[in-house]
């Protein structure tokens, strides 16, 4: 996911995309110990483009 694409996301959004994120993170890691993970890298980008959201809203002012 490229930065122009979240900035243009309103922080609801984000924010929501963040939780969708993680949780895709988990359960990839979770394919990845039982040896069930086709494309190991997507677990490299779904962790960058979480941190590029994190990023993006605590620019927004989102971060508590």
């Amino acid at each position: 996911m490229k930065p122009a694409e979240i900035r243009d996301m309103s922080l609801e959004e984000m924010k929501a995309k963040e939780h969708e994120l993680t949780k895709e993170l988990f359960n990839l890691r979770m394919r990845h110990a039982t040896n069930q993970l086709e494309n190991p890298l997507k677990l490299r980008t779904i962790r960058k483009d979480v941190a590029r959201i994190k990023t993006l809203i605590a620019e927004k002012g989102g971060a508590k």
